[in-house]
């Protein structure tokens, strides 16, 4: 067995690309966090891959620097159709405006022989373990064949995206004078009704009034009354204790003697305090005892990602963090993260914030507009990002714990029955600990501290708790267990993953072309972390580690390497599969400098 430096992976020998065991430059999340410049075309061993001579140079300093952190700026335009069909003539309706009024086209003829060809998912069985991988089996675009299934219309017997659909071939059919109309299977369509879609949509009309700040919150408005009058009542609390402390430098020490035994109540005795607040709501009750939690993942953890996690046994998931804030200026895109999809069993909203007057009110709304269909809200308090943490949201409310105090005090009465959880961290610095397994200045970089976790859980009254941090292995998950329960997952099963993820990506960000360049921005987003896996059959010690990092190494066969690619352009190459080929003009930024190089379709 070789001898590896610290923090490095075990991969076996046969599987390493050079004699050194060094690992390989990762990607840095915490400067990742940095910079401003998008720069491409540098390969993660630090060699300029775009020489015209097709060989390598060693990088400069400055172009090693270059590299490194975020590219901040990325932007993710949408493609539309060359001619932009009418919504209500694509879904088979009528349009209140007319041809001549309407600004999109009604010529549906016209709309589809402009229109790309058909999309086509390819079963896994169908792709090689070698390049080309994919085989050029398309149906021809003129034909209208089975083959082209449409995820939408095969889940819910319904597509509505009718004939902008990229597999718009599984759901028309060709009539006596040529022309095609739409078809709904109305008994799958009855069926799925339920068990289908997707629920928590918050309308148009009411996030205008949110951001027209016309939308009422009678409870945070009660909430943030009681705390005025609290805080005035501490103020007159305060003066009190100061005006007592300086008259009684004047008392003889008999006459205080005597007012002590007597009784005699003191002035701040009878200073007026607010009522005690009456009980809260009877919350549900969260029945999470032997259960997985599936911890929310901002980008990564959307709809289509946590229906592949259901999947895969996850019994509790939650939405990506939402910010208060926005939830408040009535954001479309941040009202999205709320979707749930009728396989999420139990299921959470989080949010994050800094202040009481933001967080109870996003609370109250969340409550009175989706609340039916929400298990559970959760405060962030564990998110270490710079750009966060600077405003005293995340892991800053650590530090301060009053205030932490009034947020879960006001959301606790805005949620009514909701039940409030608190995602936390160990503490802001290693050894100031106040439960994620880790500190806000550890990030990912050391290993969680289970002991810590487990100390607090003793410490505190019987409240559910999950640990989180590194449950990178059966093992970790479950202790110790016997080394036949480890999956040594295949290129080929995590295909089928991918295909699965494709096709949730589709019946969520839906089949026309801003749907299918939407599935492929967030499947090339999950690629760019997917790709760091490490499969344990190439390891020469279990279990692997999450903070190991891997020298250049292959795969078991042409397309496990692929699969393990850093380079962006061939995250593309892998949504081309279950995708088709990526528009011309559209093109997938990485966060991460280093993966960015020619990562256009």
């Amino acid at each position: 067995m070789s001898t590896f430096p610290a923090g490095t992976a075990p991969i076996k020998a046969e599987f390493l690309l050079s004699s050194s065991i060094a690992p390989s430059s990762i990607p840095d999340d915490d400067a990742a966090e940095g910079g401003m410049s998008r720069t491409a075309g540098v390969s993660r061993l630090g060699e300029d891959v775009r020489s015209n001579g097709g060989g390598r140079k060693k990088m400069s300093k400055e172009e090693k620097k270059a590299q490194r952190g975020q590219n901040k700026g990325r932007r993710f335009g949408k493609i539309r159709d060359d001619l932009d069909l009418c919504w209500k003539i694509a879904s088979g309706s009528v349009c209140e405006f007319g041809p001549d009024q309407c600004r999109f086209n009604h010529d549906i003829k016209s709309y589809l022989e402009a229109k790309p060809s058909d999309l086509r998912i390819p079963r896994v069985s169908e792709i090689q373990d070698d390049p080309p991988f994919l085989p050029d089996s398309a149906p021809p675009s003129d034909e209208l064949s089975p083959e082209s299934i449409c995820p939408l219309f095969a889940e819910t017997g319904t597509c509505n995206f009718g004939y902008k659909c990229r597999f718009l071939r599984s759901h028309v059919r060709k009539t006596d004078d040529g022309s095609v109309e739409l078809l709904t299977d109305e008994d799958k369509k009855a069926n799925t009704a339920i068990s289908a879609k997707e629920v928590n949509f918050v309308g148009a009309e009411v996030q205008k009034l949110l951001r027209s700040k016309k939308y009422p919150f009678p409870v945070s408005d009660a909430f943030q009354e009681e705390q005025r009058a609290a805080e005035e009542a501490e103020r007159k609390a305060i003066e009190a204790r100061k005006a007592l402390a300086a008259s009684e430098m004047d008392v003889d020490a008999t006459e205080t003697t005597i007012e002590k035994r007597t009784g005699e109540a003191s002035p701040l005795a009878q200073i007026d305090t607010p009522d005690v607040p009456g009980r809260f709501s009877e919350k549900k009750r969260l029945h999470w005892s032997g259960k997985t939690y599936l911890a929310p993942l901002t980008t990564v953890g959307n709809l289509p990602f946590r229906r592949l996690c259901v999947t895969l046994g996850a019994d509790i998931t939650c939405g990506e963090m939402g910010l208060a804030t926005s939830f408040l200026q009535g954001s479309k895109e941040e009202w999205s993260l709320v979707r749930r999809h009728p396989s999420e069993r139990t299921f959470g909203v989080q949010v994050a914030g800094n202040k009481p007057n933001t967080l109870v009110p996003t609370a109250e709304v969340i409550a009175k507009e989706i609340g039916s269909n929400v298990d559970f809200v959760d405060i962030n308090c564990g998110c270490p990002i710079d750009l966060v943490f600077k405003s005293g949201s995340g892991s800053a409310l650590l530090d301060a714990p009053g205030k932490l105090g009034r947020i879960i005090v006001g959301m606790n009465k805005a949620l009514g029955d909701i039940p409030v959880t608190v995602k936390l961290r160990t503490g802001v610095k290693d050894g100031k600990n106040t439960l994620h397994g880790r500190t806000r200045q550890q990030r990912y970089t050391k290993l969680a501290d289970w002991d810590m976790s487990n100390n607090q859980e003793e410490d505190l009254a019987p409240i559910p708790i999950f640990g989180g941090g590194d449950c990178f292995s059966s093992e970790d998950y479950w202790g110790a267990i016997e080394r036949e329960a480890e999956w040594d997952i295949s290129a080929r099963e995590r295909l089928e993953l991918i295909r699965q993820y494709s096709e949730f990506g589709l019946s969520h960000f839906g089949t026309d072309t801003a749907g299918v360049n939407a599935t492929r921005r967030y499947l090339c987003e999950a690629l760019s972390f997917q790709y760091r896996y490490v499969p344990i059959g190439l390891l020469e010690s279990l279990p692997g580690r999450i903070n190991d990092r891997a020298p250049a190494f292959r795969g078991r066969n042409e397309l496990e390497s692929l699969l393990a690619s850093d380079q962006s352009q061939d995250w593309v190459k892998i949504s081309e599969m279950f995708l088709g080929p990526a528009h011309e003009a559209w093109s997938f930024t990485p966060k991460h400098k280093s993966n960015a190089y020619e990562s256009q379709g």
